[in-house]
């Protein structure tokens, strides 16, 4: 997914951590800022190693929280999980 020119995205080897997203701009890389989704329906910023402005993070995160079931629903597609109470949550 691309918004405000950041992409949002999985890396596909990351499936036993609990469900979250990476944002970076230009070239994916494992050392993107890290939101991890919430059992509340909500997103936690882990870290900011892309360096985000304070605004465009606001901006990011509220635009994750407003597709939390989207995000849900391809975490489950990409990782072949049958069940939503499979998915493990940081909180």
């Amino acid at each position: 997914m691309k918004v405000i020119g950041y992409k949002i995205y999985f890396w596909s080897n990351e499936n036993n951590e609990p469900i979250h997203v990476h944002i970076s701009k230009g070239k994916l890389t494992q050392n993107s800022t890290k939101v991890w989704l919430t059992k509340t329906g909500g997103c936690i910023l882990c870290n900011n190693k892309s360096r985000i402005s304070s605004s465009d993070l606001n901006k990011l995160l509220s635009i994750i929280s407003r597709h939390y079931f989207l995000i849900i629903s391809k975490w489950k597609e990409y990782y072949h999980i049958d069940d939503v109470n499979d998915i493990k949550f940081y909180c």
